[in-house]
This record gives structure tokens, sequence and C-alpha cells, in this order.
């Protein structure tokens, strides 16, 4: 195949570097800002290549990884951040496996919280398990850096991390793509102690992964996405990383001419881990004008951090961990980077803006995410309302506690519902419903999707069911993992009631209620019955996603 040139999502990048690479499989589990790269998979895969799977979880997409690479040949898994906490168990003893298929973990980080729980930075992951990480800063760097992950994985026999973030995942750019690699032929692993991590062999596979760490080292040091820019001695020199440096290039210009014409010493960061010697010779170059650095990255202050250290230093640091507001170069501790905040933490005025006469933003309404209208979680919330009423009359329902799960029925918090107490994390609303009830709260509720259920919900019901601990489960069962898109849930709903069973719950208290509003009276009776049982119990709300329905009604 000759050069192309096609305009992708950064998302969409990865999956074509990745396919391109020659590899064999990908899995993942659905999450923004990831979702796209295997969704583009899939669809390739339905045309005639690689296979390409959702997934129960992160972990077990990532345990199939594993069986592809044990297997000889390349695979790409696709989370977003938080899902590398529930990958993190295979993810870092695969570090200690001789991979010979290239294993690649494409992990979309969210900066800002637009769709997620938490902003933690994916590359502490990789400096915690001792592997590469690549950081693209473009669509073009996302498609390289996929193909280039898979050489560098099977050259230090670990797994690759390539570290993404929302901006680029969801932004669309023209991509140039290089020739087709063929898939690697099946050559299954005869290193039986590499893949055993029985402590004998583990100690040993240890030793082996530390001893490599000179030779990554080495790589990062020579790659060119760690660029070093020495123009002359100054008192100000920047890290950057990321799209952190996009943002600062935004502003170059301006602030060169603010410097009588003289950039600042510059390196830029895109592969871990850190290349040690191009920070001295940037420091050593500031040093001397007993200057500044200036961090730019996107997330948490990783670099940062290790620049710091814990002693004083000649340099100055500056970057997200500024905590005296009378400092400058201060870049805002949360939140996305974008190039008014780089602007600012350059010391550059305010770019002109539009304004519009008369109008403040604000006094401008927010529009927070609500459920879809008809959407069947609605009628299902206002059952679990009337019933928590029903039982407990008294303001707050201090006898009840509700907690729920991460999914679109998260929105059943807000207006007019407000009716789940508590969303922590996938999974956490079975296993802290049962805590609640064995502290003594009268009538401890669960609520969580199909997906969500099936994801890490399984676990915690057989905590419950094995103590026949006084609680409710109740699975809003849309048959889709619909706020990421409407994907196919791994099982279907029919099959919901089997896999409860096989948990060990009583089948006279699993109930099966259609969620619609004619039937809202009915189920509230119900439930409440259930819910004061004095044993555990699971009902499911059954009705399809409204959004779902749309989409495979498009589809036929």
């Amino acid at each position: 195949m000759s050069e192309k040139q096609l305009a992708l999502l950064g998302d969409e990048a990865v999956a074509l570097g990745a396919i391109h690479a020659g590899i064999s499989a990908a899995y993942g589990y659905p999450g923004t800002p990831s979702t796209e790269i295997l969704e583009y998979l899939i669809a390739e895969y339905e045309k005639g290549g690689p296979p390409a799977r959702w997934c129960a979880n992160e972990k077990t997409a990532l345990e199939a990884g594993l069986g592809v690479s044990f297997a000889g040949r390349r695979a790409i898994i696709t989370m977003k951040h938080v899902g590398l906490n529930v990958a993190s168990d295979p993810f870092i003893n695969a570090a200690l496996l001789g991979i010979k298929g290239g294993l690649v973990i494409a992990v979309a980080d969210d900066p800002g919280m637009h769709s997620s729980q938490n902003e933690q930075d994916s590359r502490f992951y990789a400096a915690f398990a001792l592997v590469p990480c690549l950081e693209p800063r473009s669509q073009q760097e996302a498609y390289t850096m996929t193909r280039e992950a898979f050489a560098i994985s099977e050259r230090f026999q670990v797994p690759v991390l390539l570290r993404l973030s929302t901006r680029l995942s969801h932004a669309r750019a023209a991509i140039i793509t290089q020739n087709i690699e063929a898939q690697k032929p099946v050559a299954k692993t005869t290193e039986k102690e590499r893949w055993m991590l029985l402590p004998a062999f583990a100690r040993k596979n240890y030793a082996a992964l530390v001893a490599k760490q000179r030779e990554i080292q080495k790589w990062s040091a020579a790659h060119p996405a760690n660029k070093l820019e020495l123009p002359g001695t100054s008192d100000l020199a920047v890290i950057t990383a990321g799209l952190g440096g996009n943002y600062y290039e935004e502003n170059l210009a301006d602030l060169t001419a603010q410097q009588n014409g003289k950039a600042p010493a510059r390196l830029h960061i895109g592969a871990y881990p850190l290349p040690v010697e191009s920070i001295r010779a940037l420091c050593a170059a500031v040093g001397a004008a007993a200057g500044k650095i200036l961090v730019i990255e996107e997330g948490q202050p990783f670099i940062e951090e290790k620049l710091r250290g814990l002693l004083p230093q000649s340099v100055t640091i500056c970057g997200r961990l500024n905590d005296n507001q009378n400092e400058t170069m201060i870049v805002p501790r949360t939140g996305e980077l974008d190039p008014d905040n780089v602007r600012q933490a350059l010391g550059l005025p305010p770019r002109p803006g539009v304004t519009v006469s008369g109008l403040d933003p604000a006094t401008l309404p927010n529009r927070p995410p609500q459920l879809c209208q008809g959407c069947p979680h609605a009628d299902s919330y206002e059952a679990i309302k009337q019933a928590a009423a029903l039982i407990d009359s008294r303001p707050g329902h201090p006898d009840v506690g509700i907690n729920s799960d991460i999914g679109c029925y998260s929105l059943g918090a807000a207006p007019p519902y407000q009716v789940p107490e508590s969303i922590v994390c996938m999974g956490a609303s079975v296993g802290m419903a049962k805590g609640a009830a064995d502290a003594g709260l009268k009538y401890s509720i669960a609520v969580i999707g199909d997906s969500t259920f099936l994801h890490s919900g399984i676990t915690g019901l057989i905590d419950a069911a094995v103590a026949n601990i006084p609680m409710t489960l109740i699975i809003l069962d849309n048959s889709t993992v619909a706020m990421t898109g409407c994907q196919e849930t791994i099982l279907s709903s029919g099959q919901l009631r089997n896999l409860i069973l096989g948990c060990g719950a009583d089948p006279a208290h699993v109930l099966e209620l259609e969620a619609k509003k004619q039937l809202i009276e009915e189920n509230t009776a119900r439930l409440k019955a259930e819910i004061e049982y004095r044993g555990l119990s699971v009902v499911i709300f059954k009705r399809e996603c409204l959004e779902a329905f749309r989409k495979r009604g498009k589809k036929s």
C-alpha cells in the first residue's frame, strides 16, 4: 500500500495505526474518550479485518491481549484512564512476562473530567510498571506512535502504554499513512518461566525488568519526540509534554517578541521514561542565569514532581504545583490546558476576545446533562423514589440508603429525580449497599446498570448472596452500554436472570419488572415489598434504551 492521506480523529488514527502495524486482535471496554478506537476496529473487523471485541471489563480485555501475545502475535487494548485501575493487576504483572507479540495499551485520559470521576494521569502507571510510554501530540503522531509502540514492545519484551487525552482523541486532522505490515504467524512462547509468575520465577523476571531500564532509558533519550532546543542562555526554560507543546507553540511568537526576539530554551517530551540527560542540559542552561523552568504538561504534574524532588534546588521549578498564588508562571492545578491558561502562565497578557454588548457570560444558565426524553430509567427512578417514600416518610429517608453507580443512570442524582446518594466507581454501589446493611442501615439499596453489573457488580452480588445480606440490588437493564454510544452489552438481557441465580440469589426474590410509566404504581408496590424483605433481593427493571432502539433501526 502506498502513502495515503486521511482525515481522522485521534482515536481513529490509533486504530488505523494498529491495523497497519499488523495486529491480530483488539479488545477493550467502552469509556469516553477512548471508545472510538475499538469502534473503528470493530467496523474494520466486520469488513474482514482482525478480530475486535468489547469485553466484560478492562481487566478481561487486557488478559485476552496477553493471550494473543502469548501466541506470538500483536494486540491492542483500549480503555479510558479509570479503566486502567481495573486492568492494573495484569498490566503491572505483564511487565514481568516475556512479551514476544507486541502488546499496546491505549489509554485515553480525561483532564477536566468531561465524562469521568477523576483526572488521574496514566503516565504514573507506566512509571510504576517500569514500561515505556508514548504521548502523541497530534493525530499524525497518534498513528505513527501506535505503529512504533508494537516494535518497542517486542524489542524490550514489555507492554507499551500509549497515553492519549480528550482533545486529541476527539479532534480530527489529516494524517499520512504508511505501508501495512503483515500479521505475525502464531508462535506460542517456549519460555515457560517468563510466563509463570510463581515467586521463584517472578523474582528473576523482576530483576531482568530492572536490568532493562538502562536500555529503555537510552531509547527514550534518543527518541525524536523528546526534542531539546537550546537557543542560548536565558533566565527562562520551558518543558512541554503532549498537548501542552501545541498550546505553548500557539503563544510562542508573542513570547519571543516580549523577550526581545529570543525564544526560551525548551524541551518537549513525548516518550517516557523521562530523558534525564536532556533535562539536565536544559537545567544547566537556565541555571547559569539563576532562572526558572516552567513545566506545561496535560494532566497531573508528573514531570514537575520529578524535577522538584524533596531538596532545595538552584533552579526554580514552576507549573501546576505552585502553592503561593503571588508567584508568576502558575499553571492551573486542575482541568485541561488551553492556549489561554498557558498564555497566562507564560506571563503574556490575555488575547483580545469578542464580546457581545450587554451580555454577561456569568449570567447564562447552565445546561447540565440529563436523562433523554422517554428514557426507561426515568420510570425506574420514579418507582424507586416512591417506594423509598412509602417505606420511610421522614425527610431525607434516614432508614433508606441508595447507592448508585457509573453510567447514564447517574443522571438520576439530578433534579427532578434526586434518587442516588452516592456515586463512586464501577460496581461500588453493590459493595457499598452490602457494607451499609452490615453497618445497620435498615433499608440498603444498590442501583446499577446492566453493563456495569457485568463489568464489576457480579462479585459484589456473590458476597451479598453468600451472607444473605438484607439489601436490594436494582439492575436498570436497558440492553445496551448507553452512555458511551450504545455498544452491545457482553451478555443479553435474557441471560441476566440465570446469571443472578448462579451467583446464589433466591429465585423467589429475583424480580423482572417492565419500566413503563403506566406500570409505576404496580412496580412501586412490588419494589417496596422486596426492599422490606430481610434478605437479599434483586429487582431488574427492563426496557430498551430509546437511543439504542433508534440506532438499531437505522442499521436495519
